[in-house]
């Protein structure tokens, strides 16, 4: 009985050891946390786009959604911001890796695992308003319109906007996030307290919505845009959804600021 019991035991500890093994590889932990931050990031975006859409404005107005997805993108850093840096955006791995900050061969990674989470994120949030979206749109799947709601997980252009204001707002809207991304994170300037900086990250995202939002939902994010935008294609809008979206932010957001960063490397400004 008592080898029995070792035996037992000993099975038992190396079934408690099996997940550490397998978490030290850094592509493995760097993809789940990466994909688990933008998941819930997005869900709490997401979710707070369909409840004002379905709501009719009862529950909530534009700030909530401004609000949903700051407090989303600080609650996102919280969960992974320490294994992957929770980048949850292309456009900021796609600038890391500009900087030197992240490598190249691990881009691919992050993007993947932003789209997957996006992609998980848009599918639990219909699943949780599927009533709610059918009810409002009387089971008419619409892009534009008077009930469209594709715009409950995709950014689209407002009527008004054209090809090249569209062009311009996204790569600005990007550039700013990440000029005040890399700022935030600077030790040579002001960068923000330690342990505050979801907050602060969240808080620009904020910032973003309440002034630049209006053209085309401030997409400053092309991962958590893309992977939404093919679910609602699955799932009943159709290829509708692919009529109304660029997705130039990543490199022309990305390139601005790197631009920025070599003059903040190379030029020394003394007062």
């Amino acid at each position: 009985m008592k080898d029995v019991g070792q035996l037992v035991e000993l099975g038992g500890s190396q079934r408690k050891k099996r997940p550490k093994v397998w978490l030290r590889n850094e592509s493995v932990r760097v993809g789940l946390a990466e994909t688990l931050c933008t998941y819930v990031m997005m869900v709490f975006g997401l979710g707070s786009v369909a409840q004002v859409v379905t709501g009719q404005g009862e529950f909530g107005q534009y700030l909530s959604i401004n609000l949903g997805f700051g407090l989303g993108v600080a609650m996102g850093v919280h969960v992974g911001g320490k294994v992957s840096g929770a980048h949850m955006n292309a456009a900021v791995s796609f600038t890391m890796c500009t900087f030197g900050r992240l490598g190249w061969k691990m881009l691919p990674l992050y993007i993947f695992a932003q789209l997957l989470g996006s992609f998980l994120a848009a599918g639990t949030i219909y699943a949780v308003y599927y009533e709610a979206i059918y009810d409002y749109c009387g089971g008419n799947l619409t892009v534009t319109g008077a009930t469209a709601t594709a715009g409950i997980f995709a950014t689209y252009p407002a009527p008004y906007l054209s090809l090249m204001a569209g062009f311009i707002d996204q790569v600005f809207g990007t550039a700013m996030l990440l000029l005040c991304l890399m700022a935030l994170s600077d030790q040579k300037n002001k960068p923000a307290a330690a342990g505050s900086e979801p907050v602060a990250v969240g808080l620009l995202v904020l910032l973003i919505g309440i002034s630049l939002g209006s053209n085309s939902g401030y997409a400053i994010n092309p991962t958590r845009d893309i992977a939404p935008r093919i679910f609602t294609a699955i799932a009943g809008w159709g290829t509708d959804v692919f009529r109304y979206t660029w997705d130039v932010s990543a490199v022309g957001g990305g390139y601005s600021v790197s631009l920025w960063g070599q003059s903040r490397e190379n030029v020394s400004v003394k007062c």
